[in-house]
């Protein structure tokens, strides 16, 4: 999660893309698999959301859509705030068997960012899909990211934005 916030914060700081971050690693030996960063502003498409590209990456590094693929070892996605509706909804497609995430939908929100309708209780439907949820991993740190993004006046983009 260190390594995913690190990613994050440096997203701001380069201005190259929203205060998110996330990464597939292998389970059981933590080898990094793809890094993601938010590029929605920078490349103007709403869906690289950073858990998007790192998803979209890992399935062209491995040459596999299904991330899951029996055989192969286990995959998780660690993402420095809780997947949005969009993600949270290609999570189960990829194949991933583990979601770990840092600062809280409520965080991203706070500072101004529509996560999308997103069930509440939104580990259930993955639990129940058997992938397993961690929250709220290193959420000081993660959000403290996404308010040094605010604080220096990082574009703060929703579905419906009319400029």
């Amino acid at each position: 999660m260190a390594f995913v916030i690190q990613a994050a914060r440096q997203n701001v700081r380069e201005c190259s893309g929203g205060p998110f971050a996330a990464a597939v690693f292998e389970q059981g030996s933590g080898a990094l698999v793809s890094l993601g960063i938010n590029l929605v502003t920078t490349e103007q498409l709403s869906m690289l959301h950073a858990e998007m590209v790192a998803i979209a990456f890992a399935q062209r590094t491995l040459g596999r859509r299904d991330l899951g693929r029996v055989g192969h070892p286990a995959l998780e996605i660690v993402t420095s705030v809780e997947p949005c509706a969009m993600c949270f909804g290609a999570i189960p497609w990829s194949g991933l068997t583990k979601v770990i995430s840092g600062a809280s939908d409520a965080d991203a929100r706070e500072i101004g960012f529509d996560e999308g309708p997103k069930p509440e209780d939104w580990t259930r439907p993955l639990i129940e899909r058997g992938i397993d949820v961690r929250t709220e991993v290193m959420r000081a740190e993660a959000k403290a990211v996404l308010d040094e993004y605010a604080r220096a006046g990082g574009i703060i983009y929703n579905p419906c934005d009319r400029e």
